[in-house]
């Protein structure tokens, strides 16, 4: 590969492509030869150490430039010339892995390369291209008709309403959606082709590519390589890449299959030129991915692929604000950590996760696509359907994954990129913060008030004001002098502590952190070898380089000798994306020097349209990791990698729990996430639930937003309503600000936790995390599922109801697991929701009410301010305990069973438990699991796979039996008669084994005996029915069944 590096060499490359212009303009191409010949060259002078004016041009640098010159000259004699034939190409596809040819008229292109050729490309054909279907050729934006047709492209004008001109700015490229592009692509434009046939190896193909015209963008590269992986039934993988050079590649863990797949699900498919690949899912004949659609190109700093999709119900390439189904507007996702200054719909975020998932709605399967490239992209989603990715650097790492179902592409996504960590019991409990307690008293006096009014709490979070100036791996000996005694009563109550800790370390000589990392050259350093200095919390610092053994080693030790002092539970790591939130670049005049960087031939849309925006310059130096350009989005990542492995370090055999703000593909793998700084508003509410529904997608079910959001102050009203819904966020956190508006004053923030607040919201807070602490076994059940299997926690309804195609956009309720549905007030002023239902049976959680449907619905339920309405699927069976105020005293309580019967009396629900801390339970075997089974002879039966969990013993006290149509004669457990009760309304049965509990470890059986009954009087379900106008708590509904 050839690099802009200096003058020298951006003379000699921009005469090379000066004169591939002149030879597209006279409808010349190249000799293939020639240009190869030509790429030699250039490349044996990029490889010479060539001062930086082009006017001190070594006498060997001088004689290759003569000798490029002479080639260009001699080129066009030696060129074909136009011809309207139209060429055959061939299709290539691996179908019963067999290689067999297809043919294809292909009215515009290349014919099949051979170095004895001479072709040339005929003017573009642009008639008969749909909008939709157009590919933007000028992507940087500041096209015009002159330099589209210089491009070889078409130009047919497209009016832009000024309302999008303007979406282009500093916050990002086409964030509201856009417009077909005026200048586009024409049918068979010059890319690259593929040479000979696929080579067959042990795991797929090898395929070798070659251009035959250069692309629009400096520093092409020639001749490509792309290896294609059949990893799995369901898997497969290809890798595009520059075969003479060692370009950069995402440095995360990944399968290395030894063997092919035995049985693919698909087949592959090659277009010989213009060069395409595409993914055939075999059983229904269905593309899914087929990249022959445009040009690829691949230079050095600009990489770009397009492919079909299957629809436009598409989800995932985060991190951004936006509704979970991704519109397809020509709306561009750009892919860059970064904080921005205020959160705006879709604008790049803290995340990057190029990976999405499609709904294919004609036969409700799915599939996902993943692009491991960590460096900026675009990513365009067009109506067509259709992708585009534009990525600065890298190679091209895709893997498509077959499903069929929703659940089984995250399953298959989480195999390549690693399991989600198995969280603390306590994690799953109700966390408090804020910035602005502003000492250890003012910290403790929260907690007791929490205690006093019995509303649930497991941990406290202090935010930076903890440290001495801000200095991370300190604490204040004045205003939190007292916290290893606060810390202590914590833990006396079974309760856990989390600080705040960024990456910034105060490069002051004197601090520990700081001394000790100089020593051990652990920090990130600028072109020069010395510590890049940025300026965020503490003032000026440097930044560890977690990516780096040495730092990882160093992070233990200076986390091991603070938790000495303070013995925090686990590490809330915030500034990750890098933020050098003071000093854009570094404090040293920013970024001087920074070639190949700093004349990019595209810019992703990023917020401030800079990459060194709020962080670090692209040049800085990762040790021998490489530079920040490329591992610029991995570092939250890194931080996190380094904090779960510091907390087994100091923790021993317990479980680390990190929560962080940037993100990556793996990230769950070492700790959770939450979605930021939010704002206390009603449509930040909203947003965090299509944010926690796309990290679930992303591998990260330990996600949550702040509830009653961060920044600026809540009211009551909505602080109520987002604690109703913050309850059932995986990660469970209140947290806000310290300084609110009005701008330019410190105003504090007021308080939002739930005492903060009149007696009638505390007492509706204490009722819904009641709730929730009863729920945490069937959660914590989901967790192990998501640990073992990479099935999600929190899931949009249409991962159950797939085949349902009005589930796909509905973002405003979701489920836990596949049984429990939540169903949020997110509007001011609402006592009612309008909430979708679909197909079967559900019934209210509080009391059993039975909902049927044979269709999709929206019912209008109740919502009085104290009242979140949820709803259990029929045919699912919920393990359940009664709660207290801490997971430390609930996890002692007997355990419950919430028994929801299909109309055929069948229902079905597991268990998983543990101690809830130790770090190796499961490979242990250290844990107990169960599986519970109704089956239609009014029968409820328990099995236990796994008998491995020595705690207190795990005792069932009462089970609760949605849809029994009459009351039951008698109730039997395991044979004994047994105390009841039967809500006839409901149709509710109520069994107490509280004085006589079921042991759990051993099998149990339920049975309960019915009248006998005739034909025509048998009972029947009292189903709600739209004709009520005014009835009990969620039954006033009005069905709207959607077509």
């Amino acid at each position: 590969m050839y690099r802009l590096a200096n003058d020298t060499q951006y003379n000699i490359t921009q005469l090379y492509y000066q004169n591939q212009v002149q030879l597209r303009k006279k409808s010349v191409s190249m000799d293939p030869d020639v240009e190869y010949k030509v790429k030699l060259v250039t490349e044996e002078v990029h490889k010479q150490d060539f001062p930086i004016s082009i006017c001190r041009i070594s006498p060997k640098g001088l004689l290759l430039i003569i000798g490029i010159s002479l080639i260009l000259i001699l080129a066009v004699p030696y060129s074909g010339i136009f011809s309207n034939k139209t060429h055959k190409h061939d299709i290539i596809s691996n179908d019963n892995d067999k290689v067999h040819d297809k043919t294809f008229d292909h009215v515009m292109g290349l014919a099949k390369f051979k170095h004895t050729e001479r072709t040339k490309t005929s003017a573009p054909k642009c008639d008969g291209t749909k909008e939709d279907d157009r590919l933007d050729c000028y992507p940087e934006g500041n096209g015009d008709k002159t330099k589209c047709i210089q491009r070889g492209c078409c130009w047919q004008e497209v009016h832009v309403p000024s309302k999008q001109k303007k979406n282009s700015s500093r916050f990002g490229k086409n964030i509201k959606g856009g417009s077909p592009p005026s200048c586009f692509y024409p049918s068979g434009y010059p890319a690259y082709q593929m040479i000979g046939k696929p080579e067959e190896t042990d795991l797929g193909y090898k395929v070798v590519l070659r251009r035959s015209v250069a692309s629009p963008y400096p520093l092409d590269i020639a001749e490509l390589k792309m290896n294609v992986y059949m990893e799995t039934d369901n898997r497969v993988h290809f890798k595009i890449f520059d075969p003479a050079d060692d370009r950069y590649e995402v440095p995360i863990d990944t399968p290395k299959p030894t063997d092919k797949a035995s049985d693919p699900a698909y087949r592959i498919e090659f277009t010989h030129a213009p060069f395409g690949i595409a993914v055939v899912r075999k059983h229904d004949e269905l593309t899914l991915f087929n990249t022959s659609i445009g040009p690829l190109i691949f230079s050095d700093q600009f990489i770009q692929i397009s492919s079909s999709m299957v629809s436009n119900f598409t989800y995932g390439l985060g991190e951004h604000r936006s509704s979970l189904l991704l519109p397809s507007d020509w709306r561009t996702y750009t892919i860059w950590t970064q904080e921005p200054d205020g959160v705006r719909e879709n604008q790049n975020l803290y995340g990057a996760h190029p990976f999405y998932l499609n709904m294919e709605p004609k036969t409700g399967n799915a599939h996902g696509v993943f692009l491991l490239n960590s460096n900026a992209m675009d990513v365009v989603l067009q109506p067509s359907p259709a992708i585009t990715y534009r990525t600065i650097g890298g190679i091209l790492d895709f893997y498509v994954f077959l499903g069929p179902t929703p659940s089984d592409v995250i399953a298959q996504y989480t195999e390549v990129i690693g399991r989600p960590i198995m969280p603390p019991y306590w994690g799953l409990g109700f966390h408090l913060c804020r910035w602005g307690y502003m000492s250890a008293n003012n910290t403790w006096d929260m907690v007791k008030r929490m205690r006093a009014a019995g509303i649930p709490q497991d941990v406290q979070w202090n935010d930076i004001e903890y440290a001495t100036d801000n200095k991370i791996f300190t604490y204040n000996n004045s205003t939190f002098s007292n916290l290893p005694e606060f810390v202590e009563d914590l833990h006396s109550h079974g309760q856990h502590y989390i600080q705040i800790v960024d990456p910034g370390i105060h490069n002051e000589t004197g601090y520990s952190p700081y001394d000790t990392g100089l020593e051990k050259e652990v920090f990130i350093t600028d072109r020069d070898g010395e510590p890049l200095v940025g300026e965020v919390w503490p003032g000026t610092t440097v930044f560890p380089d977690f990516f780096d053994d040495t730092t990882i080693d160093w992070w233990k030790e200076s986390a091991g000798a603070y938790h000495k002092d303070i013995p925090f539970d686990g590490m809330w790591i915030d500034m990750n994306e890098p933020s050098n939130v003071w000093a854009n670049g570094s404090v040293d005049d920013g970024c001087p020097n920074e070639e190949p960087y700093d004349k990019l031939p595209y810019m992703p849309g990023v917020y401030g349209n800079s990459l060194i925006q709020t962080s670090f310059c692209l040049s800085a130096n990762h040790h021998n990791h490489g530079k920040h350009f490329n591992l610029h989005s991995l570092y939250g990542l890194a931080m996190t990698r380094a904090s779960n492995h510091a907390l087994k370090a100091i923790r021993e055999n317990q479980r680390p729990f990190v929560i962080t703000r940037s993100s990556f593909p793996s990230n769950g793998v070492y700790g959770g996430k939450w979605l930021g700084d939010n704002y206390s508003t009603w449509p930040d509410m909203y947003f965090s639930i299509p944010g926690i529904l796309a990290f679930s997608m992303f591998g990260i079910p330990m996600v949550g937003a702040d509830i009653c959001g961060f920044n600026s102050n809540t009211n009551e009203a909505l602080c109520q309503r987002w604690t109703q819904l913050g309850a059932f966020y995986p990660f469970s956190r209140n947290h806000n600000s310290w300084s609110c508006p009005p701008k330019g004053t410190d105003t504090p923030c007021r308080p939002q936790d739930p005492t903060a607040f009149s007696e009638a919201m505390q007492k509706s807070s204490r009722k819904v995390l009641l709730t929730r602490y009863s729920l945490l076994p069937y959660l914590y059940t989901l967790f192990y599922r998501a640990h073992v299997n990479g099935t999600t926690v929190a899931r949009p309804l249409f991962f159950e109801f797939a085949n349902d195609e009005t589930t796909y956009a509905i973002d405003r309720q979701f489920l836990w697991g596949p049984a429990l549905l939540i169903s949020p007030v997110l509007t001011k002023r609402a006592t009612k929701v309008q909430a979708a239902f679909p197909k079967g049976v559900w019934y209210d959680f509080y009391n059993g009410t039975r909902f049927s449907f044979t269709s999709t619905t929206e019912v209008t339920l109740q919502a009085p301010l104290d009242h979140l309405n949820l709803h259990v699927r029929a045919g699912y069976i919920l393990p359940m305990q009664k709660p207290n105020i801490t997971t430390t005293t609930s996890r002692l309580n007997q355990f419950e069973l919430l028994v929801a019967l299909a109309p055929d009396g069948s229902a079905c629900g597991e268990l998983f438990w543990d101690d809830g801390d130790s770090i190796d339970s499961i490979d242990k075997g250290k844990y107990t699991y169960m599986t519970f089974e109704a089956i239609s002879s009014n029968t409820i039966k328990s099995a236990v796979t796994k008998k491995g969990f020595s705690g207190p013993k795990m005792l069932l006290g009462s089970v609760t039996v949605f849809g029994v149509l009459s009351k039951p004669q008698d109730v039997k457990v395991n044979n004994e008669p047994a105390e009841y009760t039967y809500d006839a309304s409901n149709k509710v049965l109520r069994i107490n084994c509280s004085t006589k509990p079921i042991h759990l470890e051993i099998p149990f059986l339920v049975k309960w005996t019915l009248p006998e009954v005739s034909t025509k009087e048998q009972p029947q379900a009292n189903d709600v029915s739209g004709k009520s106008k005014s009835a009990p708590l969620g039954q006033d509904i009005n069905r709207h069944a959607k077509k």
